[in-house]
């Protein structure tokens, strides 16, 4: 079975990874060029840990072991290595062997032993675990489907990796010798293990950009303006709390600090004795490669680079960023941007403003991902216009501005503020998804605990924007924004949407359904309002409205009224100045101010609903409303008792708007302490133990099982100066309350009995074989018609026989061994599925009528050899349906549904789900349509089989998702009859699997 020592090398097993403390390593094959790396490594292991590995001492490797631990033939033998910096800290290899142990020499044997070594200053970060992940995942390419591995007793650690891997795998002690043999096929518990390190170390790694504890400016000038010093001086004026560098090549050598900041300024990096945790860039282009490098080599956890002069500036400049990245990550080092606009910390311990924004944004609990400058400058200008200061309804908890986000994206963010405390609502401006497959992944998840609005600008044209170097989706951007539905995503148009919606939902509680009152004193404004519910689907009440003299008292006490009753899921407030004799407030008080404590009133009674208000004329209302409602005033202090307690020290921190869940401040936590080499193994600044970002880990299914809890009292409620904008936030909150309830139950895919998928894994296999011998990976070819067929049978999907009729002859046989009545059809590409182009006649009674409609058929539409005429048997009356399944390559599996016809196409009335669709999916999706009357008995027709073309979906479904080598399926058309359906058409195209997908072992992206 050895194959020649010259065997490819595999260049898709390189990785990036992020390991537990935040920092990166590369995972790659070795090589023969690595022996000196080796014997450099190896040195640099404790003899403890070589006793572990080798079960002796073993103080240094002989000759022979470097050629032998670095020579491979990447099939019978791997070796990989992790590496930081271009060295060696940790390695792992395989040897297949035969069931006796020994070296295997049958091509059948697929069993192999592993074995690790990690370099002692790296253990604990989590590498081990990374290099199970992959080298499992390159075995199961060569076709090792079990690994064994000995290991002594005391090598804890080891045992640990092994067992807690979620891998099936059995453990027993010989000889003093632990040996732990494990299947490799990925069950569902190794699968979540595999997310959950995922998670906590790409959350780690943003939190270390978030919160260093030292900055070191690099390019800012001696005079002021520039991206330098602007940047500088917004940390500064942020009231950054950790230590702030000055750097500048450029500086006098005499130069002690830059004024008038008075910055500590050096020339270079290595001038900082101390640690710099995040170094902010702002060099020209040219520069940067030698200011990273200066970062890697002292440490520096991650940078963020304000340059530009990258992948937006073309061809060359896309170079340009790949190999900032390459760079970036040989150090470990996360990177934000290029031509990025900055990251901003709210949070009072952090007080981080590394970015251009003229203003440090009020602290809140709003996360916020922009990958434009501009639309991040239009973002944060509109929440400090709809609540300035911390506390607000506005405020932010983090911002991140990523550029053309070459390594650290949205994806990262969502990682991060999944279960971070301090964010309740997540607001993503995308122009591009890298990975839209992991995206749909983790917007799931962390929709299933707290809400994420995304607006994506380039929907329409197909093309990222330059600086994006990322796949393009083929997929219309509808597929998409479905898509995004089914994730639980919040999908909006507008950065003014964008606003509308996180202010709604980070300020008031899920509505518990779609009843909506609407109270007010202008009529016409709640006519307005109520028109908008109808249009957005909503159920409203009739409006009642209100003298337009009401006070603030009968402002509140109508409120409090609907608030009360049984039948109101949410309320619209509208209000226009009041016009009447005499003062409706005291002197003292603004119409505004005194309307928006009466509100606040009545809506703190009922803090189970939301409350929303409509405003014409009334900002002073608005900016009420949106402000921290005032503190208590203090109650009487008690006599003091003999013993009395200290007082608590007062919380100087903004006000918490309702949220899901209580949290504490991230001002009581201090950041978590890296664990890396000797040069980066030191705490952020200030040390402490871990934070509790960590300690509440929700579980999506738990917590989408648990309806949607009562926030606290809602003390800041949002205003609106139109009522669709109001109205349709609402919707959006709506259906997303709707969308939590669902998870909280959901579905299952089916298992069938009747599936072959092994035999259908075989036949893929011979017929890529067959059609595709020298075919690269990724191109699809169609599936001969018979074998598609036959295919489509082994999951249980049947389609009705077809016969060719290349003359009128043919086309008889072929219907006296159907028996009549019959169809006949055209075939040809420009003809097939049209019907409104005379291509399919229908129920041909006998012979005579067949050979009639023969002729008439290649009379007008053209010869036989160019219709490829076929003859089908008819089947009962029903709806013509389409049933289509596609593996985009950026998008993933996607199962599509429709009615067969050019309406449905040209209205795009074509309802996507993500593959594996469950049962509730598949429902909800045949339902999804507009036309979906038609299915259920639309104007006194007969209800058709929409069980059975669930199962058909459900079926298709699986097919797709067991075998990634089917890359299109197309039923077309389904007819669905009152009882069971007929598969009249049907295509498959196959392609030979992408080595590593999503569903693989974790890995950063490379544009």
């Amino acid at each position: 079975m050895q194959k020649p020592p010259d065997h490819a090398y595999p260049t898709h097993w390189e990785a990036d990874v992020v390991l537990r403390d935040g920092g990166t390593a590369r995972i790659r094959p070795i090589t023969p060029d690595d022996a000196e790396r080796l014997v450099s490594f190896y040195e640099q292991v404790s003899d403890e840990s070589k006793y572990y590995r080798f079960f002796a001492p073993y103080p240094r490797l002989s000759d022979r072991d470097v050629h032998r631990f670095t020579h491979h033939d990447y099939i019978d033998r791997v070796g990989l290595a992790a590496t930081v910096g271009g060295e060696f800290i940790a390695t792992v290899r395989y040897d297949r062997i035969n069931d006796q142990g020994l070296p295997a020499k049958n091509p059948e044997d697929d069993q192999a032993e592993v074995a690790f070594l990690v370099q002692d200053a790296h253990q604990g970060r989590g590498v081990a675990s990374a290099l199970l992940e992959h080298i499992a995942a390159v075995a199961r390419e060569r076709g090792i489907r079990r690994f064994a591995a000995e290991v002594l007793p005391a090598n804890s650690k080891m045992i640990k990796v092994f067992t807690d891997a979620g891998y099936t795998h059995k453990r027993t002690f010989e000889d003093g010798v632990v040996r732990l043999e494990f299947d490799l096929e990925p069950t569902e518990q190794s699968m979540a293990v595999m997310r959950g390190r995922e998670q906590r170390a790409e959350a780690r790694s943003v939190q270390r950009l978030l919160a260093p504890g030292s900055v070191a400016v690099i390019g800012a000038g001696r005079a002021p303006g520039g991206v330098g010093r602007t940047a500088l001086r917004s940390l500064l004026e942020s009231g950054f709390t950790g230590r702030v560098h000055a750097v500048n090549h450029a500086f006098p050598e005499d130069m002690q600090r830059l004024q008038p900041e008075e910055v500590p300024a050096v020339r270079t990096l290595r001038e900082i004795p101390d640690p710099v945790d995040l170094a902010v860039i702002a060099v020209p282009a040219e520069s940067v490669p030698d200011v990273v490098r200066d970062c890697g080599e002292h440490g520096v956890q991650g940078v963020l680079i304000l340059s530009s002069g990258y992948a937006e500036a073309g061809p060359d400049g896309r170079e340009r960023q790949r190999a900032l990245l390459r760079q970036a990550r040989s150090y470990g080092m996360r990177l934000i941007g290029p031509n990025a606009f900055g990251l901003i910390n709210t949070a009072t311990d952090v007080r981080l403003n590394a970015s251009l924004a003229p203003r440090m944004p009020g602290a809140g609990h709003i996360g916020l991902f922009t990958q434009s400058g501009a639309i991040g400058i239009a973002l944060l200008s509109g929440l400090h216009a709809r609540g300035p200061g911390d506390g607000g309804i506005a405020g932010i908890s983090a911002f991140v501005s990523a550029g053309n986000r070459a390594d650290v994206s949205g994806n990262d963010l969502l990682q991060y503020w999944y279960d971070d405390p301090d964010t309740d609502v997540v607001i993503l401006y995308l122009e591009s998804i890298g990975n839209p497959r992991k995206f749909a992944r983790l917007a799931r998840r962390t929709a299933a605990v707290k809400p994420v609005v995304v607006a994506k600008g380039a929907r329409h044209n197909g093309t990222a924007p330059p600086g994006h170097a990322v796949p393009t989706v083929r997929v219309p951007d509808s597929t998409v924004a479905a898509l995004m539905r089914q994730a639980g995503v919040i999908r909006v148009d507008t950065v003014t949407e964008l606003i509308d919606a996180g202010l709604l939902l980070a300020s008031q509680p899920l509505p518990a359904g779609p009843r909506i009152a609407i109270l007010g004193n202008s009529e016409s404004l709640a006519l307005l309002a109520y028109d908008a519910c109808l249009t957005e689907g909503l159920r409203p009440q009739s409006p009642r409205v209100l003298p337009s003299a009401a006070t603030p008292d009968g402002f509140r006490a109508a409120l409090a009224e609907a608030l009360s009753g049984d039948g109101c899921d949410a309320v619209v407030v509208t209000a226009i100045p009041w016009v009447g004799e005499g003062a409706a407030v005291s002197p003292a008080d603004s119409e505004g101010a005194a309307l928006a404590a009466a509100l606040r009133t009545a809506a703190e009674a009922h803090p189970e609903k939301p409350v929303t208000v409509v405003h014409l004329a009334m900002d002073d209302l608005a900016e009420t409303l949106a402000a921290p409602a005032p503190a208590p005033a203090p109650a009487p202090a008690p006599a003091p008792a003999q013993s009395p307690e200290p007082a608590a020290p007062a919380r100087d921190e903004p006000a918490r708007p309702a949220g899901p869940t209580p949290a504490a401040a991230r001002s009581a936590e201090p950041p978590q302490p890296a664990h890396g080499p000797p040069n980066r193994s030191r705490p952020l600044s200030p040390p402490g133990p871990p934070p509790t970002l960590a300690a509440r880990q929700p579980d999506p299914a738990g917590d989408a099982a648990t309806p949607p809890r009562p926030r606290p009292a809602p003390l800041r409620i949002p205003a609106y100066p139109a009522a669709e904008r109001a109205v349709r936030s609402l919707a959006e909150a709506v259906r997303y309350a709707a969308w939590r309830r669902e998870a909280a139950e959901p579905g299952r895919v089916p298992e069938y009995d009747d599936i072959q998928e092994a035999a259908a894994g075989a036949d893929i296999e011979r017929l890529l074989d067959r059609l595709t011998p020298d075919a690269p990976t990724g191109r699809s070819v169609p599936v001969p018609s018979q074998d598609a067929e036959a295919l489509l049978a082994r999951y249980g999907i049947h389609t009705r026989p077809v016969l060719p009729a290349p003359d009128p002859d043919a086309a008889v046989r072929a219907a006296a061994r159907l028996g009549y009545p019959v169809a006949l059809k055209t075939t040809a590409p420009h003809l097939r599925h049209r019907a409104d182009l005379g291509g399919v006649r229908l129920d041909i009674a006998g012979e005579s009528e067949l050979r009639r409609t023969y002729g008439e058929l290649t009379d007008f539409l053209g010869s036989p050899e160019e219709l490829r005429p076929v003859v089908q048997s008819m089947v009962p009356r029903g709806v013509d349906t389409v049933i289509r399944a596609a593996i985009d390559p950026a998008a993933g599996a996607v199962l599509s549904f429709g009615l067969a016809g050019a309406p449905s196409q040209l209205l795009g009335d074509i309802a996507h789900r993500l593959i594996p669709a469950t049962d509730r999916e598949v429902t909800e999706q045949i339902r999804s349509i507009r036309a979906a009357p038609l299915l259920f008995g639309w104007r006194g027709s007969q209800p058709v089989d929409t069980t059975a073309l669930a199962e058909v979906l459900l079926r298709v479904s699986r097919l797709v998702d067991d075998h990634p080598e089917v890359v299109g399926v197309d039923l077309e058309p389904v007819v669905v009859a009152a009882h069971g359906l007929s598969v009249l058409g049907a295509t498959v195209r196959l392609a030979r699997a992408p080595a590593t997908t999503d569903l693989g072992p974790r890995r950063l992206p490379v544009y």
